[in-house]
């Protein structure tokens, strides 16, 4: 693995990323804790799926502020030298296809490590100088949260391949190296740089939302290792209703859109699986029905107003995953070589 030079906590050509969609209220509040940022990224490209006039006036007021403050940076393949690319969308792509859009974007330009979020999170001021440190020997960096709340966030790091299913036992603590080796990755402050994206090629946006990004890490586990750290890079800024599980783990409230793409999406793991090699039938079903009960568990506990609409949309998304495990015209996503 080669080794990336970086000078006084900063991380070369970082492309920062956002995925919106008419929430400008939140994206205020992460533009505003950008600029509050110690260092300043090489590029921020904004993906609006929304394509929305109101979008592209705080877009470009956030230029503005973002020149005032930085000043321009080294031109990027296309000779532009502002920092901030606004990338409005024709549709809505959702998340899977609004950061494989922004990635390609940010690619296409010439960065060096891709910084992906959401709208619904603040970074935290020193989160560059955090993620720095780690960039000299990992190619793919997951840092921590803070919750809502400002009350730590537990991210399931540990992906269980054979069953498809995040580990919602794993230990929190990150040993004595300081990290932990992780086999996924949330696009909520991931980082991750330009070769594992060259190997592995763009996130998938036929996901559309949900799993997209695990998927996207467990590719990336194949060429390196991803490794989540200690180190608190930013906050959520979007409450989420939940049932607190012992003061230990939270299930968080969903929507119907979600709990359809949360099976369907099971048929493009699959596939995933199958082309790695790791694909085990019995087990993945076994994964696939322990998901299903996850989510029943989540619509009485959690969204009872939805129990009839949401039970509808978990067979929906439970057929239309087998559907496309035996799509003969599927495809992985092709490296960028």
């Amino acid at each position: 693995m080669a080794e990336v030079k970086k000078p006084n906590n900063t991380i070369d050509k970082l492309a920062l990323i956002v995925t919106t969609y008419k929430r400008q209220q939140l994206l205020e509040v992460l533009f505003d804790s950008i600029l509050a940022l110690e260092q300043a990224p090489w590029r921020i490209v904004i993906v609006d799926n929304e394509q929305s006039d109101q979008t592209a006036d705080m877009v470009a007021a956030f230029a503005g502020k973002v020149t005032g403050q930085w000043g321009t940076t080294v031109a990027d393949q296309s000779g532009n030298e502002e920092r901030v690319v606004y990338a409005p969308q024709t549709e809505n792509l959702g998340g899977a296809g609004g950061f494989s859009a922004g990635v390609a974007k940010a690619y296409e330009l010439g960065a060096a490590w891709f910084w992906v979020m959401d709208d619904d999170v603040a970074v935290l001021p020193d989160a560059i100088a955090k993620l720095s440190k780690w960039t000299d020997r990992h190619e793919v960096i997951q840092g921590s949260r803070f919750d809502y709340d400002g009350g730590p966030f537990y991210w399931q790091y540990d992906f269980i391949v054979p069953l498809g299913i995040p580990n919602p036992i794993a230990p929190a603590a990150f040993g004595p190296a300081g990290y932990r080796v992780m086999d996924t990755l949330c696009f909520e402050g991931g980082l991750f740089n330009r070769r594992v994206v060259t190997e592995i090629g763009l996130p998938d946006p036929r996901f559309f939302i949900y799993w997209d990004d695990t998927m996207y890490g467990y590719r990336a586990s194949k060429v390196t290792n991803p490794i989540v750290v200690p180190d608190v890079i930013l906050r959520r800024t979007r409450e989420i209703g939940n049932w607190d599980i012992a003061g230990v783990r939270q299930l968080n409230s969903t929507s119907d859109m979600n709990r359809y793409h949360i099976m369907r999406n099971r048929g493009y793991m699959a596939r995933y699986f199958m082309t790695y090699g790791d694909f085990r039938p019995l087990v993945f079903g076994l994964g696939t029905v322990l998901t299903a009960a996850k989510e029943v568990i989540r619509l009485v506990m959690v969204d009872r107003e939805h129990l009839k609409t949401g039970l509808v949309q978990i067979a929906k998304g439970w057929w239309a995953s087998r559907k496309l495990m035996h799509d003969p015209t599927w495809k992985p996503m092709p490296s960028l070589e």
